[in-house]
């Protein structure tokens, strides 16, 4: 078990993928300066360059590859993949493109650009951010879809985005997998450098300190890994034999949220994990293995 002391702590951000904002953090002299002569504050930021000037499709903005985003591949980053899983389900048509948080208007992926509207800037539609994108899709979708009023819907996300997300981090930055698995998909495009790459990592790496250290003093990594385990067994006995969660007739939020972990842990090669316990737990639940494959089959086939 490893249970690390820290003796300070850093308050975390809300969402995971403004962990990587952490890179480029004002050195305190120089943000004291600023402080003293504020010359002007701007708005958010403009789209990216990227944007397409005629766009006939709406552009998902996600963490993937050149050529991932050109075959429509699933995301490598969770809180991405959910809401492309979640789009998808909803029948909405859409083009993924390579990003990072820097590029999105509200600092963090993913963020939909919606099409239909001329490349001036006096007339660009507003990018949807991820707290709208529910919403968003279902004014846009042209299929019917109600989340279930079930009480335990909002208790299974609270398992995802807390219990999993928590031993997500903690496995991808805090064990040898940060090398394995993390360091190829979000340093390696980042530079070719190796001291600008380990200077990332180490960023990285304290970011998800800082996040995990919200919910106790230390980081027990055997508290992490087996409250994981136990929210994967209430998933996989609320699936049961369905092929949809909560017994839907398709797929919705949930079954996103759930896709978003379990095809990331199962996606990458066995031998790129190097602590493999969070993947072990999810290929132990046969019914969490096949809903992922339904999901794979049916809508990134």
């Amino acid at each position: 078990m490893i249970n690390k002391p820290w003796t300070k702590t850093m308050p975390p951000e809300d969402h995971d993928n403004t962990l990587y904002r952490s890179v480029t953090t004002v050195p305190p002299p120089i943000r004291r300066l600023f402080n003293n002569f504020p010359l002007v504050t701007y708005q958010a930021n403009d789209l990216p360059l990227r944007a397409p000037s005629d766009r006939q499709q709406h552009v998902l903005y996600v963490f993937t590859t050149s050529d991932g985003a050109l075959r429509g591949d699933p995301s490598f980053n969770p809180g991405c993949l959910k809401w492309q899983a979640y789009l998808k389900f909803r029948g909405i048509d859409f083009i993924t493109v390579a990003s990072s948080n820097h590029a999105s208007p509200s600092g963090a992926l993913p963020f939909l650009l919606p099409s239909g509207a001329s490349a001036s800037l006096l007339d660009q539609p507003k990018p949807v951010p991820t707290s709208k994108l529910q919403k968003w899709a279902t004014e846009h979708s042209s299929s019917a879809l109600e989340e279930p009023s079930d009480l335990r819907y909002e208790a299974y996300l609270s398992l995802l985005d807390h219990r999993i997300r928590r031993a997500w981090l903690y496995t991808l930055y805090l064990t040898p997998n940060n090398i394995t698995i993390a360091e190829p998909m979000y340093i390696h495009p980042t530079s070719s450098n190796p001291i600008v790459r380990a200077a990332i990592m180490q960023e990285l790496c304290r970011a998800a300190e800082a996040e995990l250290l919200k919910y106790g003093p230390v980081i027990d990594a055997e508290t992490l890994y087996r409250e994981a385990e136990e929210a994967f067994d209430a998933l996989e006995t609320t699936l049961g034999d369905g092929e949809w969660f909560f017994g839907a007739k398709q797929p919705g939020l949930v079954d996103a949220s759930v896709f978003a972990y379990t095809h990331l842990l199962l996606d990458n090669p066995a031998a790129g994990w190097k602590d493999s316990r969070l993947r072990d737990a999810v290929k132990m639940k046969s019914g969490l293995v096949r809903h992922r494959e339904r999901i794979l089959q049916s809508f990134f086939a």
